[in-house]
Order: structure tokens, then sequence, then C-alpha cells
């Protein structure tokens, strides 16, 4: 079965966004490949999350991608990040899967926290 193993999201200020995602957990380190741009990235076992700049042809970020990420103690996370950036969208609540909150980025991507 396929596993995600890489996932880039594009912005225009990576330096924000870096510091957003940062409150959720992620450790960024600053990296450039070969010509391509100045950009960062979280490493882990089996995933890399970066964050890039908007490409040249592109005058505002994606919006449309959703992500989810599974974290502990999924309540105190909520309650942090009230009093950062972060909007929250949906507050903490329990489905029949699992428990929940949605955020949204400066981006205005839609992040789901899932409770581990």
């Amino acid at each position: 079965m396929p596993q995600l193993n890489l996932l880039v999201i594009r912005t225009q200020n990576p330096e924000a966004l870096k510091q957003q995602y940062e409150e959720l957990g992620f450790q960024f380190h600053h990296h450039k490949h070969g010509k391509g741009p100045f950009h960062y990235a979280h490493e882990e076992k089996n995933f890399v999350l970066e964050i890039y700049p908007l490409k040249k042809s592109q005058e505002i970020a994606d919006d449309s991608l959703r992500l989810g990420f599974s974290i502990e103690k999924l309540e105190n996370t909520v309650e942090t990040l009230r009093q950062t950036n972060w909007r929250i969208i949906s507050e903490v609540q329990d489905s029949e899967w699992e428990k929940f909150a949605i955020i949204q980025d400066l981006d205005g991507r839609k992040v789901e926290l899932k409770e581990v």
C-alpha cells in the first residue's frame, strides 16, 4: 500500500508559515537543493513536510488543500493555539471514529488535528 512520504506547501511568506507550523510541534531546517529556492523542511522517519515560497507563476497560495495530523493532548493544543495566529474553525469534538478539531493556517488551508 502506498504511504505519503512528502508534502510540499507553498506560501507567500515562508517564515511566518514555518513559525505557525512550529506551534504544532514541527521542527524545520533551512534547505536548498541545487538551483532551487531556499525553503524549510521538517524531516522524520518516513515523512517530510516542506514549506516553499510561491512559484513565480503563483499570486496566492492554494487554500484548497486540507491537511491532517495526529497529535497528543488535543484539547491542550487547541487552547494554546488560541493565543496564536491559528484560526480555530471547529472546536474539539468527538465523532464516532475520533476526537478532532479543525484549524486554519495563514494561507487559509484547513488542518484537521486528531488526538492519538
